[in-house]
């Protein structure tokens, strides 16, 4: 079925599952093409992994050590460039990518024992570096809370990254880890705008939601900043001075922003909600990619595959730029490990020797 046909999902980033790029068989069921049907719902799939911190070597990340607890993310940013990592598991990229979600239900344990070996270097660790650590299963399954929970045991410094009003829940792990300038946290925001977030991040917190977060945070000490990301360039890119201008004033104290990314089969995933929300803007927005991109719909280079290159994307840097000098906002806070700890292990009741 051609993903045009599909019917829009309420709650979905997409009704389409492409062919995995790994496997030579496809079964042609695209996403869910029966409207009178309920959508489908999200399934949780226990991972078995054996290790929690993804190590990287990529420069234009900002942290060389990672962890996700979750794999695949039910908020559904049609965008998302970790839906290609779904593939890696047998799954698409598409519809698989929101409703298929791997849950590492060991991440805490396997975090402790990380820490703990002589060999861990003390040093910052990003939570969701790939998919939303606080997507709405956490609320249920506090697994990141948990992990959260380790870290201000060690004092071992994160840095977060979130979509999610839910990240105000653990405030109070935040508070302690800030009192040793081991924590940042970045709330995402894409655009000001509710009906293009509705389809665009379908069950991520609303705008306003977001800023709220960082007021929340703000307030009690937390450094908080914004990311504006992605930017989707002839979509969303004229918001930047105002999401900047909103978090600042909501209490945020540094920004970074990042155009939008479409690896793989992001590229033919987002084509399709083009097609489906805003057809309109379709041709305009992919040409702009286009000029970002040399031509192409993605370059996966560093330090260009965030930024773009040419007149568009000097354009994008000197409007941030020059928005964050006039407001104040920074570059992220350099975080500590010197408070690191690691707690004695319990051994159990002791013995005396007389008795």
């Amino acid at each position: 079925m051609h993903p045009q046909s599909l019917p829009v999902l309420h709650g979905r980033g997409t009704s389409w599952n492409p062919p995995n790029r790994f496997e030579r068989l496809h079964v042609d069921m695209d996403g869910w093409s029966d409207p009178d049907d309920p959508a489908p719902g999200t399934i949780f799939l226990e991972d078995a992994t054996r290790s929690i911190l993804a190590h990287n070597d990529s420069p234009d990340v900002g942290f060389d050590v990672g962890i996700n607890p979750y794999r695949g993310c039910s908020h559904g940013c049609s965008y998302c460039y970790a839906r290609p990592t779904h593939e890696y598991l047998g799954y698409s990229a598409g519809l698989d990518f929101e409703t298929r979600i791997v849950v590492k239900k060991r991440a805490p344990e396997l975090l402790r024992e990380a820490l703990s070996a002589k060999r861990w270097n003390p040093r910052p660790i990003g939570l969701s570096g790939n998919t939303d650590a606080y997507q709405p299963a956490e609320r249920r399954l506090r697994i990141t809370r948990r992990c959260l929970e380790v870290l201000a045991e060690f004092r071992n410094p994160v840095t977060i990254i979130t979509k999610s009003y839910l990240v105000t829940r653990d405030i109070d792990l935040l508070a302690e880890l800030a009192r040793f300038r081991a924590v940042s946290v970045v709330l995402s925001v894409t655009t000001l705008r509710n009906d293009v977030q509705r389809v665009m991040e379908p069950r991520a917190s609303t705008p306003g939601r977001r800023l709220g977060a960082i007021r929340v945070l703000a307030d009690a000490g937390i450094p908080v900043g914004v990311n504006v990301a992605p930017v989707i360039p002839g979509l969303t890119d004229h918001e930047m001075p105002a999401i900047l201008e909103a978090a600042a004033e909501a209490g945020a104290t540094f920004a970074g922003y990042i155009v939008l990314r479409l690896p793989h089969g992001v590229k033919d995933l987002f084509q399709e909600w083009l097609g489906q929300h805003f057809p309109d803007r379709r041709e305009k927005v992919l040409n702009r990619v286009r000029a970002l991109r040399g031509g192409d719909l993605y370059d996966g280079r560093f330090a260009v595959r965030g930024r773009g290159e040419g007149p568009w994307a000097d354009q994008l840097q000197s409007l941030f730029r020059v928005t964050c000098h006039r407001l104040g906002l920074e570059h992220p806070p350099a975080l500590s490990a010197d408070a690191f700890r690691a707690p004695i292990p319990h051994s159990g009741p002791q013995i005396d020797l007389f008795s």
